[in-house]
């Protein structure tokens, strides 16, 4: 069920704990960690301790989560010092897309010159 912490999900996992993870930053909607293969200086995904398998679902449940995964962004740019200099914020949907967890996170990444279009 959406919302319900899945058993075989990495990032459920990552959430309650049971998987390690470097931790930057926990509230109760979200935990935000380093990326274990960075693409950039900073490389942090922030997750929703709620299951939902992208961005989309997730804000139409649960609209104050998504806003939460915003806001986390937010402290972790200006707690990696990118806020200044700018920051993305990558929500992949779809394996197409690059989706590789179908647990709903937010990459952020800075650090470095983010040339546009991406990909």
């Amino acid at each position: 069920m959406a919302g319900e912490p899945q058993a075989d999900c990495l990032f459920c996992k990552i959430a309650a704990g049971k998987v390690p993870a470097t931790i930057v930053r926990e509230t109760d909607t979200t935990v935000a960690f380093r990326d274990i293969n960075p693409q950039a200086p900073t490389h942090v995904l922030v997750i929703p301790k709620v299951h939902y398998p992208d961005a989309a679902t997730l804000a139409a449940a649960e609209p104050q989560v998504a806003a939460d995964i915003l806001r986390a962004a937010e402290e972790i740019a200006e707690l990696d010092d990118i806020k200044e200099t700018g920051f993305r914020i990558v929500f992949n949907t779809g394996s197409g897309a690059g989706q590789t967890v179908f647990h709903t996170h937010a990459h952020i990444l800075g650090g470095r010159s983010l040339q546009w279009p991406p990909g």
